[in-house]
């Protein structure tokens, strides 16, 4: 890909768009210009990072092999999977009942234990987003977005909990994932055969 002049509006408008693998809304002066050199895609309302875009953002993120920082970030990546994989077990657990059936959210007992399994799963995350922050000082911003996504569900509105839609607690921290693997060069195949390693105890 060639270099491609940006301003830093549109280095973050671009990084944004990459992390969240797509957004909705009136594309802004910034995002234009990103779609006239051919880096994201406009259809209609939706906007799409093309692989070119991608390519640059890796590159912008990506630590370095021999940072001293990498191997600190590694360790708390290494015990981050597993608590993304509980994650994910909750929010299908939240979407459909052990017996298969939709979780229609009339049962208070079932919805108020995957709460309480959430609160776990925040407790557990939020030492090592200190831990990120310190090294990936662009992550600051999460521990605020899951505490804001986790404070709106305590308000009565269920979306607030895996809703794609609008910056729920999974979708948050799917985002925060993205930024981790865009950082540390990781592909999402060998993401996701390293958290299958972590959990299932085996070799990472």
């Amino acid at each position: 890909m060639p270099e491609v002049a940006l301003t830093q509006e549109q280095s973050d408008a671009l990084v944004s768009l990459v992390v969240r693998g797509m957004a909705r809304g009136t594309a802004s002066e910034a995002q234009q210009g990103l779609a006239d050199a051919g880096l994201i895609l406009i259809k209609g309302p939706v906007l799409m990072p093309t692989p070119g875009g991608t390519e640059i953002v890796g590159a912008m993120l990506r630590l370095p092999d021999d940072a001293p920082e990498r191997e600190r970030i590694m360790a708390t990546f290494h015990r981050f999977l597993p608590i993304n994989r509980q994650l994910r077990d909750l929010c299908t657990a939240w979407q459909v009942r052990p017996d298969g059936s939709v979780n229609d959210h009339s049962d208070e007992n079932y919805d108020a234990d995957i709460r309480d399994r959430l609160d776990d799963i925040d407790d557990s995350v939020g030492p090592l987003l200190k831990r990120f922050t310190e090294d990936i000082p662009a992550m600051a911003g999460y521990r605020e977005r899951l505490t804001e996504a986790l404070e709106k569900l305590d308000e009565g509105d269920d979306a607030w909990l895996a809703s794609p839609l609008i910056d729920s607690y999974h979708t948050v921290w799917m985002h925060l994932h993205q930024q981790l693997l865009l950082t540390i060069g990781m592909s999402r195949k060998e993401d996701e055969e390293l958290e299958e390693r972590l959990v299932s105890g085996g070799a990472a």
